[in-house]
C-alpha cells in the first residue's frame, strides 16, 4: 500500500469513475522485481480487496517463474501444479525427479 500524495491514482485512472475524487483506490497492480507489471485489479468502490487471492496470485508468479509449471484454476500452495507443455517428457524426468503422473499426453501434474 502506498500513500499518494502527488494524486498518482488519478494520473493512470486508478480510480473508479463513479467514486468522488478523495476516493480509497481500488486498482491493485502486482510489478515484478524486472518492473514489469505482472498483474492489475480493479476493484469497485464498493468492494473489499481479496488479500488472500493477492497472496495466492504472488505465490502462483514466484513459483512458476522458478520452474517450468503453471498453476491450474483455484490453485493453492501445496497444491499440484502442471508441466508446461513446452517440457518434454525426459526433461520432466530429470526436472521433477519426485515424479508427474500424466492425465494426457499435454496435462502432467507434479508436486514443487
Amino acid at each position: 500500500m502506498l500513500a499518494d500524495s502527488d494524486r498518482v491514482a488519478q494520473l493512470y485512472d486508478m480510480l473508479d469513475p463513479q467514486a468522488s475524487a478523495t476516493a480509497t483506490v481500488r486498482s491493485v497492480f502486482v510489478i515484478d522485481p524486472k518492473g514489469i507489471v505482472r498483474l492489475s485489479l480493479i476493484y469497485p468502490a464498493s468492494t473489499g480487496r481479496n488479500f488472500d487471492e493477492l497472496l495466492r496470485v504472488i505465490d502462483s508468479l514466484q513459483l512458476t517463474d522458478s520452474h517450468r509449471v503453471a498453476t491450474p484454476a483455484n490453485w493453492q500452495h501445496g497444491d499440484e501444479v502442471v508441466i508446461l507443455p513446452a517440457v518434454s517428457n525426459e526433461e520432466a524426468d530429470k526436472l521433477f525427479p519426485q515424479g508427474y503422473r500424466q492425465e494426457k499426453p499435454y496435462l502432467r501434474l507434479t508436486e514443487v
